[in-house]
């Protein structure tokens, strides 16, 4: 090989751009064909000397990434981990980030019964570095280190690392958030959620810890909205973990949820508290059990809507949102309906009032998913008190609009815009499952002449909702006793059923012929 000069790294920044932009797979034979001609000091020794040259310094970690994501370079990293420790704590952050990564390689890749990766950590002290990495590094620093951390988590050496008994060790993941900035703490939020979704085991070992406890404390600092909203996400993350429920309070996160919704004076953490509350409660076999709760965020949310006026239209149609996504289950459902006065009554009033689009779109789609557009066709009809204050609400609406009736509402939504008739074609397809709507959507022509006719709409979205509706109206149609008896009713049967046949999408058309005449001669 020939002598590497640090003064002219020509010949390395070639070959190593080549070997980490090489499109295809870098195995163990080029790797140590690599390492031959370049050996690992040499590179090392070459990210050090911090040539001017441009591009070096990416260039050359991006070639020791990939060459230690091969066997046989991850089989040297163990010889080289002071250049790891060194790399950690560099002020350059491609190279603190290459260490990380290097750390993650290590981890996955050494399998020699002689060596043990997580020693190598504890020996070297390159934990306490990566946990500074994490909440002192860039973004992509702090994403490899929380990889690097992960990967450590799964060896049983790794986790007396990561969750020392003593808990005022300085890596204790709960001492560290008292040491660093909002950011920081936010990252080692986001790590807890990535250990806790490991395992079950590990989510035991993290409950045990009291770490939960952290989002908590980091939810009641109304100091940084930012960080708030993003704690606001990684609990949400945390809920939809499966292993991870028995240890998750949901009841308490629905405390806290409702006191942001109520108390706090920022409409976004109010907004983002209403749809994160909807997620949670979007399951149709999500437990009930604990109502208290469930009502306290479902009266901050009618709070919310009661005082619209002097609330931002953005946070109105969250908390609409939010609604339909809690009325998505039966369970959901019969509880907005139940609330004295009952919820719904904010969706129904802003899904028929065309003073506010944004307000009316959020409310139909919540309409729909309360009425059961989203729930198998044996869950959408609700216990019989829920369908009378329903059935009362949609008729007392109508009584104090100009339309007078339901069906009068229902045609005005179906005129407007095609977004507008999207929702209102979720909104039919779940009501329509009531006798008392399906009289009304029958008793007048111009509704059943939209929902059958192939071109209605010429997005594909829009023809397969409609078409939706159509098939839904044809069903309940169907269904219903009073069919065979009511004259009337045939021709809308026979209608409903040949749109129904025809499918969602414009029947076949004959393409316009081109017509060739002779020119005019003069």
């Amino acid at each position: 090989m020939e002598e590497y000069s640090v003064d002219d790294p020509t010949q390395l920044l070639e070959a190593a751009s080549d070997f980490a932009y090489y499109s295809g797979v870098q195995n163990d034979a080029s790797a140590k064909d690599f390492i031959d001609r370049f050996p690992l000091p040499v590179i090392i020794n070459a990210l050090q000397t911090k040539s001017n040259i441009p591009g070096l310094e990416s260039i050359l970690a991006a070639c020791l990434e990939r060459v230690f994501k091969t066997k046989y370079g991850a089989s040297l990293i163990p010889h080289f981990m002071p250049f790891i420790q060194v790399g950690l704590e560099a002020d350059s952050q491609i190279v603190r980030c290459l260490a990380c990564k290097t750390v993650t390689c290590l981890l996955e890749n050494v399998n020699d019964n002689s060596i043990s990766a997580a020693q190598l950590i504890i020996d070297h002290n390159i934990y306490p570095l990566l946990l500074d990495c994490l909440v002192n590094g860039n973004e992509e620093v702090a994403t490899a280190s929380t990889e690097a951390i992960k990967k450590l988590a799964v060896f049983p050496q790794g986790m007396g690392i990561i969750f020392p008994f003593n808990t005022k060790e300085a890596t204790h993941l709960g001492e560290l958030t008292t040491r660093c900035s909002s950011l920081g703490r936010v990252r080692v939020l986001a790590l807890i959620v990535k250990l806790f979704s490991i395992s079950s085991y590990v989510a035991s070992v993290i409950h045990k810890s009291n770490l939960l406890r952290c989002f908590e404390v980091e939810i009641n600092n109304t100091n940084d909205t930012l960080a708030t909203l993003s704690v606001l996400e990684l609990l949400f993350e945390l809920s939809e973990i499966q292993h991870g429920k028995e240890f998750l309070s949901v009841g308490t996160l629905l405390q806290l949820l409702g006191s942001i919704i109520s108390m706090s004076t920022e409409s976004i953490l109010r907004s983002r508290a209403m749809m994160i509350s909807g997620r949670l409660l979007n399951k149709e076999n999500y437990n009930f059990a604990d109502e208290p709760s469930i009502r306290a965020v479902v009266s901050a949310i009618d709070g919310i809507l009661d005082s619209s006026e002097t609330r931002d239209t953005d946070e109105c149609e969250s908390a609409l949102e939010a609604l339909g996504q809690i009325g998505s289950s039966i369970q959901g459902a019969e509880l907005l309906l139940s609330s004295s006065p009952p919820a719904v009554r904010h969706v129904v009033d802003a899904a028929f009032d065309r003073q506010g689009r944004g307000k009316q779109l959020a409310a139909l789609h919540a309409l729909g998913n309360i009425s059961g557009e989203t729930r198998s066709e044996n869950n959408m009809i609700l216990n019989s008190n829920s369908e009378e204050s329903l059935r009362q609400l949609i008729y007392e609406t109508a009584s104090r609009t100009s339309k007078l009736t339901p069906s009068g509402l229902i045609l005005s939504v179906l005129q407007q815009d095609s977004e507008t008739r999207l929702a209102g074609y979720r909104m039919i397809t779940g009501l329509v499952a009531r006798p008392w709507f399906l009289v009304e959507i029958c008793s007048k022509q111009d509704i059943i002449n939209i929902v059958t006719a192939a071109n209605t709409e010429t997005t594909k979205i829009g023809m397969e909702g409609r078409y939706s509706c159509c098939r839904a109206i044809q069903k309940a149609l169907v269904s219903s006793s009073g069919v065979t008896s009511d004259p009337s009713l045939a021709g809308i049967a026979a209608k409903l059923q040949e749109a129904v046949r025809i499918g969602p999408y414009h029947p076949k058309r004959l393409e316009a012929q081109p017509q060739v005449m002779t020119a005019d001669r003069f």
